[in-house]
């Protein structure tokens, strides 16, 4: 195991007035909880504003969880929870074996800076080179990994695609062989013939350096092909987590038998009829509804769910789900 999440929540406090003094909260995160191990692919789905990329930033260190405990397993080591006062070198060497991909290949990369000297900072930082040559053919080789040329390590970011971009957004990620990458996003602002070539990217360096990867998306279909495991979230909350086949063959919440229902099928014959479909908007995470966050859009609601909250449940080996309906 790289990485155990226990009941993370994350509030970002609304301030209000000339004093700006506290008048609520944002709920993103409501007690997550789930493991990683190495080479493992965990995709992590739902609308937007579900907390999908807050959740990958707490686990960063971007941002700190208002609660809960972040485990981190150094190699050789005893496993040890991250903290804002855990040992600095400790920190440190979570910051190298934990990074990530951002969304956007155009605001990700400084436009003042060039990419050899982008790609070489965190090198310089951790110390990984001991002279300028090695540092250089270093990046080189890191451009090369990426299917860019050497020489464009003298190129500022304007000068290239968005494809591109991302490429070398990747080949800093990877530049600190890190145990794990949290991918939020990474094909979502490229074009669709780029996409899979990202997606083709990430895939095999993953097998060449058994990175662990949490790959969020919109996506349903690119998740299915890259995940070990899906995490449904809603409104702060995981739904329901499954194998991929389970998942698209047998959805058991009514919120993840939406979302599958909103995949396009173009084949009349095919389309599914009679599934749940989304009623409306979500809540919003400052006042969310109590009970089952799902209770106001959900066509099979009880009263019990508008009053007690589902526990994310085991039951079966591969499967866990946070329903009424499913666990009486």
């Amino acid at each position: 195991m790289i990485l155990k999440v226990d009941k993370i929540k994350k509030y970002f406090p609304i301030k209000k007035g000339i004093f700006l003094l506290t008048a609520g909260h944002v709920r993103a995160l409501e007690e997550v909880s789930f493991e990683i191990n190495e080479g493992q692919t965990i995709g992590v789905v739902g609308e937007s504003g579900c907390g999908k990329t807050t959740l990958g930033r707490v686990i960063a260190k971007v941002y700190d969880a208002t609660s809960g405990k972040l485990f981190y397993n150094p190699p050789k080591e005893e496993s040890v929870e991250i903290r804002w006062n855990t040992d600095k070198r400790i920190l440190k060497n979570y910051r190298k074996d934990v990074q990530m991909i951002f969304q956007d290949p155009y605001n990700s990369l400084d436009p003042r800076v060039t990419i050899g000297d982008t790609l070489a900072e965190p090198l310089q930082v951790h110390r990984v080179c001991s002279s300028k040559k090695e540092l250089n053919e270093m990046v080189s080789r890191l451009l090369l990994k990426v299917g860019l040329y050497p020489e464009y390590a003298s190129r500022y970011p304007h000068e290239f695609s968005g494809g591109q971009r991302q490429r070398i957004s990747i080949a800093r990620a990877i530049a600190l062989h890190p145990r794990m990458i949290i991918c939020d996003e990474p094909t979502s602002a490229l074009d669709v013939s780029v996409q899979s070539q990202i997606i083709n990217l990430l895939k095999d360096l993953q097998k060449e350096f058994q990175m662990a990867y949490l790959f969020i998306s919109h996506n349903l279909d690119v998740v299915y092909h890259v995940s070990d495991w899906i995490m449904v979230m809603y409104l702060g909350n995981v739904v329901e987590i499954a194998t991929p086949e389970e998942l698209f063959e047998n959805p058991l919440h009514p919120y993840t038998s939406a979302l599958m229902k909103a995949i396009p099928n173009w084949n009349p014959e095919e389309r599914r009829l009679g599934e749940t479909t989304l009623q409306g908007e979500p809540p919003s995470p400052i006042a969310p509804p109590p009970g089952c966050p799902f209770h106001t859009r959900c066509e099979f609601v009880m009263e019990r769910c508008k009053v007690e909250k589902p526990l994310l449940t085991n039951i079966s080996e591969n499967r866990k789900v946070a329903c009424h309906l499913r666990v009486p």
